[in-house]
């Protein structure tokens, strides 16, 4: 029997969809302490992790308490590279981590705007609801949700993210640089143009929560 290159798909969708039905435990933690163990973070992040105005650092704030905390220890173990990031995780207990995860999780959610024009956005938004079926990519909100609150602890929260920074980090899935998340954006970055990619990153910039409930 002849399959299509879709095929493979339809088993990673239903083993994501049965992720929507698990509702992970929340991350323990201390937002006063968080606060104060966050200052060195600020620096990049803004002190509500919010970012800052012409910094391509990502916004924290609303991120899924339990993909910050990950986040944090894989910089740590070195799964996850990035020289700045690796060095400050570096003298962090897993106490600190859950503690900078959840005051910046209990932080209104990030908010943004999308940039660019009419055919860049609808290119974004076709990606990020229907993929791309003749090329084997699949829609992102299977993963981060129809208005891109994610689902922790794996898919983090996408609504409002910085464009810049999204794009970077699929190009860095897609180059195999960053791999932390069991390969499943690696395989799915792969296959997305460049085209595909600054359109997905532009539109979920502009993803607002709606309906979805925050996570």
């Amino acid at each position: 029997m002849n399959k299509s290159p879709w095929f493979p798909l339809f088993w990673l969708m239903m083993l994501i969809s049965a992720v929507l039905f698990v509702r992970p435990a929340q991350a323990a933690g201390n937002i006063a302490a968080g606060k104060t163990k966050s200052a060195a973070c600020a620096a990049c992040h803004g002190p509500t992790g919010h970012g800052l105005p012409g910094q391509p650092n990502p916004k924290l704030a609303g991120q899924s308490a339990e993909y910050i905390a990950k986040q944090l220890a894989d910089f740590r173990s070195g799964a996850r590279k990035n020289p700045l990031m690796q060095g400050l995780a570096a003298g962090l207990s897993a106490r600190d981590m859950q503690d900078i995860a959840v005051y910046y999780a209990s932080q209104p959610s990030m908010t943004g705007a999308a940039d660019g024009s009419q055919d860049l956005i609808a290119l974004g938004e076709k990606i990020y609801r229907g993929g791309n079926r003749q090329t084997g990519v699949s829609a992102c909100m299977s993963c981060h949700g129809p208005s891109g609150h994610g689902i922790p602890p794996r898919f983090p929260r996408l609504g409002g993210q910085l464009a810049t920074y999204s794009q970077q980090q699929m190009w860095a899935f897609k180059s195999g640089a960053r791999h932390n998340d069991g390969e499943i954006m690696t395989r799915i970055a792969f296959r997305m143009s460049a085209d595909e990619i600054k359109a997905v990153s532009q539109y979920i910039a502009g993803l607002k929560e709606s309906a979805s409930p925050r996570r």
